[in-house]
Formats: C-alpha cells, structure tokens, sequence
C-alpha cells in the first residue's frame, strides 16, 4: 500500500513563506506526474500545481507567481514552495498523482493569519 506523507505546514503570517515536502517510502515517485492539491475550510480538496516527471510546472491562477512546485527524483520528494502567503491560502495541502490516483496521506495544514 502506498502511503504519500506531507509535512512542512504551519501557522504563518500573512507575506510570509512556507516549504511544504511530499514523500512516500513505498513507492519512487520518479515516473509519476505529481501535484499538490489543497482542501480550505468546509470547501472541496481543489488542486493548485503539478510538476510533470520531466519537471514542467503548472499552476492554479491564483497561485501563480508566488508558488513553486518541484521535485528532487533523487530524494524522492516532492516540494511546495509556497511564497507571500495570503489568508485565502490557508487549508490542509496534500500531494497525490496528476490525476489523483493513490490513497490520499494525512495533508498538512497551513494557517494564513495575523
């Protein structure tokens, strides 16, 4: 069973940063299209950047410009650069397949407040 761990959330002022890490020790992630997708407060899990096995970003809207997603095949992770945080980014982050595929992890959280 493939089991996807994200950790690196937390309680962040509003312009401030966060890196937000996807691994899994079951499986390599090398050949899989990746995204992170992010469920906020009573909404739908919504997804917001993925990176291609080749590396090629793309993004949700609203996160471009101040979100970067990439991988390091090499240590099997997967990243969430995530830069001039605002309140309507806050909800709890998960990494999976592009399209979702695996079992979902436990997300992490990430609070946008002042």
């Amino acid at each position: 069973q493939v089991q996807l761990v994200e950790s690196g959330g937390g309680l962040v002022q509003p312009g401030g940063s966060l890196r937000l890490s996807c691994t899994t020790s079951t499986r390599g992630l090398t050949f899989y299209d990746m995204a992170w997708y992010r469920q906020a407060p009573g909404k739908e899990r919504d997804w917001v950047a993925s990176v291609y096995a080749a590396g090629t970003p793309k993004y949700e809207d609203s996160v471009k410009g101040r979100f970067i997603i990439s991988r390091d095949n090499a240590k099997n992770v997967i990243y969430l650069q995530m830069n001039s945080l605002k309140p309507e980014d806050t909800g709890r982050y998960y990494c999976n397949q592009n399209p979702q595929r695996l079992p979902w992890g436990q997300g992490t959280q990430v609070t946008v407040s002042s």
